[in-house]
């Protein structure tokens, strides 16, 4: 059975840069996760691309922070540009639907670390304009906003300020990657639904980029959603595409059925799990949840409109 996909997060502006960051090519066809080619074949398909920060000791040299963010933004532009039979750049959940009545794939900007703007709250307006929909606060690194899962500490004055100018926007905010202290930091000052765009269950395995059941169960409560991340490393031990499941299955014994999505952080990771080599195998995860005994309404919930019903809720 093949599913529409709507996917939270992905590194594939940063793999197309190349440059040593990552493989370089183009959006239509590459050797990486994620190329046009190969999700135009699902029945519908909607992306929410990072631009990633990376630490400046990995930066390419003569390259600036700051001037890496806008080049990931400036790749993604162009890419959709020169495809416009096949994606166009989505602004709202009504413009991902049209898409998918146009039998086109959307595209959607996302934030991942505001390093490369400075972390300047006053700045979100003019990204919102420009096409941004979610941000998180930071990557693995303490940063003047927040703390990271591996640094530990909470959010900071000016950390509030970001979240609160992001939510009044009606960008979304992400947790993942965010330090215990911080994640709780913000469910008690936000107004709108949050969530994990890429982040599993700790339950299920116990590393600190994932959540707690508790986590989750306030992600829900806030009407947002977590998105199943597909990088092996926070999946289990040697994981197949049963270990993905087990932590929507968790997540689901939760009464989170409505609050789970798709975040692969596909062209992020170097090692999936077995039998999963990128997007084009996304109907294999479908069957496999069926197989473990999800009814079709909740695999399409999943792969579809819980994903898609956060960014009508919250994008203006």
């Amino acid at each position: 059975m093949n599913f529409p996909v709507f996917d939270l997060h992905c590194d594939t502006a940063l793999a197309l840069l190349g440059e040593d960051l990552c493989r370089a090519g183009s959006l239509l066809k590459n050797d990486g996760h994620i190329d046009l080619e190969r999700s135009k074949k699902l029945p519908g398909y909607a992306q929410c691309f990072a631009c990633f920060t990376t630490p400046l000791e990995q930066l390419p040299e003569d390259t600036t922070i700051e001037q890496l963010f806008e080049r990931e933004m400036v790749t993604v532009l162009r890419e959709v540009e020169r495809n416009p039979e096949l994606i166009s750049l989505a602004y709202s959940a009504k413009e991902v639907k049209d898409n998918l009545e146009e039998g086109k794939m959307s595209a959607i900007l996302t934030i991942e670390g505001p390093a490369g703007f400075g972390f300047d709250p006053a700045l979100l307006e003019d990204l919102y304009k420009i096409g941004f929909r979610i941000t998180t606060l930071g990557w693995n690194e303490k940063n003047v906003l927040c703390g990271s899962h591996i640094t530990g500490g909470g959010l900071t004055d000016l950390g509030r300020e970001y979240v609160l100018e992001a939510q009044r926007l009606g960008m979304v905010i992400d947790v993942s990657h965010l330090s215990d202290e911080g994640f709780w930091d913000i469910m008690e000052i936000t107004n709108a639904p949050v969530i994990a765009s890429h982040s599993n269950s700790r339950s299920v395995w116990n590393v600190s980029r994932n959540l707690t059941d508790e986590m989750f169960q306030a992600i829900c409560q806030t009407g947002g959603v977590a998105g199943l991340n597909m990088y092996a490393d926070f999946l289990g031990e040697k994981p197949t595409l049963d270990t993905a499941c087990d932590h929507i299955i968790h997540w689901m014994e939760l009464d989170g059925q409505k609050h789970i999505a798709l975040g692969g952080d596909l062209d992020g990771c170097d090692v999936l799990p077995a039998n999963f080599a990128g997007v084009q195998d996304y109907p294999k995860l479908a069957e496999k949840l069926l197989e473990r005994g999800l009814s079709h309404r909740e695999v399409y919930d999943i792969f579809w409109n819980n994903g898609l019903g956060v960014i009508e809720k919250c994008c203006l």
